[in-house]
Formats: C-alpha cells, sequence, structure tokens
C-alpha cells in the first residue's frame, strides 16, 4: 500500500484549510518583523516572521521559520512542492513545513491580485473525534454500568426503574 499522495496543483483562491501536498507558484509581496517564539515541542525559542505571498488570483500567509527566513526575498517568485495549508488563530497560513521544498520559479509572476486576502476569512475549527474517542472508557464500555441495561439506565436500577 502506498502513502504517497498525488501532488495538488493550486492558486492562492483554491486553497482550503488542511490541503496538503500542494504545488504552488507565489510572488512574495511583503515580509514583516521577525520574532522569538518559544516552542514547547522542542523547549528552544525560534525566529518567525510572517510573510505575504501571492499571485494574479490572490494573496495568503506564509509563516516563515529560522533559516528559511533568509531564503527569500521580496518580489521574488516561488515554487513550493509538498507545501500545506492549516489554521492559525482561524486564519488561513500556507505552510512550507519539514517536508516542503522551495525553488526559483522558472517565470516570475507581474502583477498580484491584492483584492482577495485567503488569510483574511476567519474559518471555523472543523472537530474530528479521534478514532479511539467513542464515548466512556477506552473499551468503548461505561463503567459501572450493568451490561443487561444497556448503557441507557442509571446505575443499579433494573428495567421498570427500581431498585
Amino acid at each position: 500500500m502506498s502513502y504517497e499522495r498525488e501532488p495538488v496543483l493550486a492558486t492562492v483562491a483554491e486553497l482550503k484549510p488542511r490541503m496538503k501536498n500542494i504545488t504552488i507558484t507565489f510572488k512574495v509581496i511583503e515580509m514583516g518583523e521577525a520574532r522569538e517564539v518559544f516552542s514547547r515541542k522542542d523547549n528552544e525559542n525560534h525566529r518567525v516572521l510572517d510573510a505575504r505571498v501571492g499571485d494574479s488570483t490572490g494573496t495568503v500567509v506564509v509563516p516563515l521559520w529560522d533559516d528559511m527566513i533568509e531564503k527569500f526575498e521580496v518580489d521574488s517568485t516561488y515554487t513550493l512542492t509538498n507545501g500545506y495549508t492549516g489554521l492559525f488563530q482561524g486564519h488561513l497560513r500556507l505552510n512550507i513545513g519539514r517536508y516542503g521544498e522551495i525553488a526559483a520559479a522558472e517565470a516570475a509572476i507581474g502583477e498580484v491580485n491584492n483584492e482577495v486576502d485567503m488569510s483574511e476569512a476567519e474559518h471555523e475549527r472543523e472537530y474530528r473525534p479521534r478514532r479511539y474517542d467513542r464515548g466512556g472508557d477506552y473499551g468503548g464500555r461505561d463503567r459501572g454500568r450493568d451490561r443487561r441495561e444497556g448503557g441507557y439506565g442509571g446505575y443499579g436500577r433494573d428495567r421498570r426503574g427500581g431498585y
């Protein structure tokens, strides 16, 4: 069984939350100020910067981490391979990630559509229950309830409601 996904060729306006394996070409419009953030994942400080990128269909924010910041220049065009989208504080972000690859684009993008900002709209976070989340105990059963009750009645009651 192969876990490889077919690459998704996309424009900025086609981006939606939770997309994976995106190949997209964009132009860097502006780069914000770098800031220090502490990561609980590896207990280290990192530099992060939000860059606004776009194409002829719209713009989106791309967070750049640590060494990736120096690889980008304003008014340059790049192609991202194996990127993904996510939400940060309810707003769409295009992420490079650990497995994403950046390269100079073959053709430069001239005009960028600044009218459509894909990171501006607020998205609701979609709740997806985990596979083991079946309610009750980890085995999917309720502790303390008699099997004869089918899990619907109270503790120790018989079918007629008495004790």
